[in-house]
């Protein structure tokens, strides 16, 4: 049977090939993202389809006349069609095991960065300074301060556990979490708009979905205190970029740590760029040899699996 992977960022297919190709299947692919328009001709008679950041929409998944599976790279699906898929009968497939360890310490990275102001005092020193390198007050001490974490599944929870130690307050949104299994971790569960008014440091953890699109806007974000710190390591468009760019220059955000943007990469002459109070990453927050080398060797088990005929785990359109 034949497996393609529609686009991907590694070096090479070593991996995906070794395991398909062993059991005696083929795998071709596109390593750079295509367009939706392009991809049928790649997809159209696939068995098993595997995708990176590659717009898999309804007319793409409309021209897969033999998909047994989509898989995803990685453990959201928002380039995915679900209910397209789920229309054709496909299961759609994600790794929601793998990078949890790296996005949490990513996540405390950008934290500290931002409060203890790492990355200025870096600069100032390399510049030819010596002392400060911004006013007092903005060096903070985590103990003394309210973490906001909307979301709360694997990563979201890891990252309690990292913050716990340094004793801040911690605070918690997510509706699909018992409110028991985060009082047990030491949070305490809120509205999301009770959550904003009260967080001096707001982290996002939560999948991106219609709900979530835009969850930091105009509005939500007057909620806010004057002088939040924003991280956001999970999907760039759950913030809408022009409002945290205002907030931003305007003072009202204080501080913000983003691995994602909406849109990827960040144009090279948007001012978020260029803001000193910002710390950038380019989306590499899940990234170690251990986490990529665990969500290459799933994402082709999962495709062999559907080749098999076998039952699949991680199925997120609930086709079973």
């Amino acid at each position: 049977m034949r497996a393609v992977v529609t686009d991907y960022t590694f070096p090479d297919l070593s991996i995906e090939t070794g395991i398909l190709q062993a059991a005696g299947h083929t795998l071709d692919a596109w390593k750079e993202k295509r367009s939706a328009g392009e991809l049928p001709a790649l997809v159209a008679d696939a068995d098993a389809v595997i995708t990176q950041f590659a717009p898999l929409n309804a007319d793409v998944i409309g021209s897969m006349q033999k998909a047994r599976v989509i898989v995803r790279y990685g453990i959201g699906v928002d380039n995915v069609d679900l209910t397209a898929a789920a229309a054709r009968g496909i299961p759609v497939c994600n790794v929601p095991d793998y990078c949890i360890d790296e996005v949490a310490d990513h996540t405390l990275a950008f934290i500290l960065s931002i409060t203890r102001q790492v990355v200025p005092n870096t600069q100032h020193i390399a510049a030819g300074n010596w002392g400060l390198a911004t006013p007092l007050d903005a060096l903070k001490t985590l103990r003394h301060q309210t973490v906001g974490l909307v979301g709360f599944g694997r990563i979201g929870q890891e990252v309690a556990a990292r913050l716990r130690p340094f004793k801040c307050r911690l605070l918690v949104h997510d509706p699909m979490v018992p409110a028991a299994t985060v009082t047990a971790a030491g949070a305490t569960p809120l509205a999301l708009n009770d959550l904003l008014a009260q967080a001096d440091i707001i982290s996002l953890h939560c999948p991106s979905t219609a709900a979530t699109r835009g969850l930091l806007n105009e509005s939500s974000l007057k909620l806010t205190k004057p002088g939040v710190i924003v991280v956001n390591l999970a999907r760039g468009d759950l913030i809408d970029p022009q409002a945290l760019t205002a907030a931003l220059q305007s003072g009202h955000i204080a501080a913000a740590a983003l691995d994602v943007f909406n849109p990827e990469p960040i144009p090279a002459d948007h001012p978020i760029r260029r803001m000193p109070q910002v710390v950038l990453a380019s989306h590499i927050a899940s990234a170690s040899v251990p986490a990529v080398r665990k969500l290459r060797e799933t994402a082709a088990s999962l495709a062999l699996a559907a080749l098999r005929g076998e039952k699949l785990p991680n199925v997120v359109n609930g086709v079973g």
